[in-house]
This record gives C-alpha cells, sequence and structure tokens, in this order.
C-alpha cells in the first residue's frame, strides 16, 4: 500500500463508503426497477450503469466497463435502448437506491441531520472531483447527472461519481502496465482477492478465454509456471504498483476536504456502510 499521505486518505475513504454505492448492483429494488422497464438479467446491470452516459453503442460500453466479455455487452446493449430509455432507467436506479436505503437502513436513518451531514460532505467530494474529468469518461457521465434533493439519494450520487472517478483511472493504469481487461481479471484472482470461477462467470469469459490469457501472463512474467494462478514477485510489484497510483490518481477530491472532513465523513457512513457489506457482500 502507498505510503503517500494522500493516497491513503483516498483509499481509506473510498473504502468506508463504497458499500453505499455498491448494494446497487445487488439489491432487489435495482432488478424489480429494471424490470418494470422491460430489461431483465444482467442487461440490467449494463444498461443502468451506462444510462448516464446516454443512448451510447455496445463498444463504449466494453471500453468503460473494461474487463467484461465484449459479446456479454453486446447482448445487453443497443438493445436496452430499444426498450427503454436512458433517462428512465437513471430514474430507475435512483428509485431502487432510495428504496433500498429506507429499507435496509430505515426511514428515521434516512431522515437524520448525521444524513444530511454525510450528503454534504461527499458531495463536496463529488463536485470537485467533477471539475478534473479529463480521462474519466464513466465519471464524467455520472457527474452531469441532476442532484438529487433528498440527502441519502445525494450521498448515494456522491459515491457513484467517486467510485467511477477512481475505475476510470484505475483503468487507464492497467493500459499503461500493458493489461487487457481479461488480463487484469486473472492478475486479480491470482492475487487471492476472488476466485477465478467468480471472476470468470461474471464477467463471461469461457475457461478457453481464461486459459489462453494466463498463458500470455506467464509468458510475460506476470504468473509463475504453476498450474494454479500465482504471481511472480515482478507480476505481485507492478499489481500493487497499479494499486497505489489508482490511489495516487483518486487523491484530489479527497485532499480538498482534508484529513478531518473525510474523517467526519467516514465515522458518519461506517455504521450504515457496515450494515449493507453484512446484508449484501458476506
Amino acid at each position: 500500500m502507498s505510503s503517500d499521505p494522500g493516497a491513503l486518505l483516498a483509499r481509506k475513504t473510498w473504502r468506508t463508503l463504497e458499500p453505499l454505492h455498491g448494494m446497487i448492483y445487488f439489491v432487489p429494488e435495482a432488478a424489480e426497477a429494471y424490470e418494470r422497464l422491460g430489461i431483465t438479467g444482467r442487461a440490467g446491470y449494463f444498461a443502468s450503469r451506462a444510462a448516464p452516459m446516454g443512448a451510447v453503442a455496445a463498444e463504449l460500453v466494453v471500453a468503460t466497463f473494461f474487463n467484461f466479455n465484449p459479446d456479454l455487452v453486446h447482448a445487453a446493449i443497443p438493445r436496452a435502448w430499444e426498450i427503454t430509455t436512458p433517462e428512465a432507467l437513471v430514474s430507475a436506479r435512483l428509485a431502487a437506491a432510495d428504496g433500498a436505503f429506507r429499507r435496509v437502513l430505515g426511514n428515521e436513518v434516512v431522515e437524520s441531520p448525521s444524513m444530511a451531514r454525510a450528503a454534504e460532505l461527499a458531495r463536496g467530494l463529488a463536485e470537485t472531483a467533477g471539475t478534473h474529468m479529463e480521462g474519466r469518461p464513466l465519471s464524467a457521465g455520472h457527474a452531469d447527472l441532476a442532484w438529487p434533493d433528498a440527502p441519502h439519494l445525494a450521498l448515494w450520487h456522491a459515491q457513484s461519481i467517486l467510485r467511477e472517478y477512481r475505475g476510470d483511472g484505475h483503468v487507464a493504469l492497467l493500459l499503461t502496465h500493458g493489461l487487457s481487461g481479461l488480463d487484469a481479471l486473472v492478475t486479480h484472482a491470482a492475487a487471492g482477492d476472488v476466485p477465478s470461477g467468480v471472476l470468470r462467470s461474471t464477467r463471461g469469459w469461457s475457461d478457453e478465454e481464461w486459459d489462453a490469457a494466463a498463458g500470455s501472463l506467464r509468458g510475460r512474467g506476470w504468473l509463475t509456471e504453476s498450474d494454479d494462478l500465482v504471481l511472480t514477485d515482478w507480476g505481485a510489484a507492478q499489481r500493487q504498483e497499479i494499486e497505489d497510483q489508482t490511489d495516487v490518481l483518486a487523491a484530489g477530491p479527497y485532499a480538498s476536504l482534508g484529513e478531518d472532513g473525510c474523517a467526519e465523513l467516514r465515522s458518519l457512513t461506517r455504521p450504515w456502510s457496515s450494515i449493507f457489506a453484512e446484508l449484501l457482500f458476506r
């Protein structure tokens, strides 16, 4: 992990708040909201996350989402735009976030002064990020949306912008280190963070494609010659460099709030994030 104070501040604050955004990919309210528009299954994920960019081509979704099999994306996009509009999906996603917050945290928390204060702090971070959108297309699409009035939705929207801001920077670093989206998944599995079977299935890659990528990474020095996925010392160092530099590229907005402001935001949101993380990611 980077020893840079700004990078550490960015990582700590992002990790604390991330479940407040990430829950939207798992809660039943989301799938139900998309299904009411006629968007079902995996198409709901691709269409709802891409919708802030407008009715974009599948190729742009492939490029910005980065590590999904293009065939998976093409099965959802542009068909989704023939069924409903990006604007309707943005509204449905926000309604799903509202429903999930109220169901999981309760109206008392949702309407509390603490929620209003957390939203104020998080919005400041996201608005700072919004002034530096060069090279961050997915985050820019989210930042261009109107801010919700309700504090809990403003908090969710702010973390959506910050999450994509970080992700756009991460993709840039993967590319500069010579990794394709599939390569990145294989090294992620080799690091032991997520089982390879989960990454293969959720991103739509076949065993043959996965094995070919692993073979290429062995030939380039990222993986050992073991049949198992094991990073070489050099490969592990490269992965750590990518993670550290991702924190550095994400640091600007958090620096604008400062140590005390970020600490307050983490303190306010940690109980809510913990509830979502326990419920959804166990």
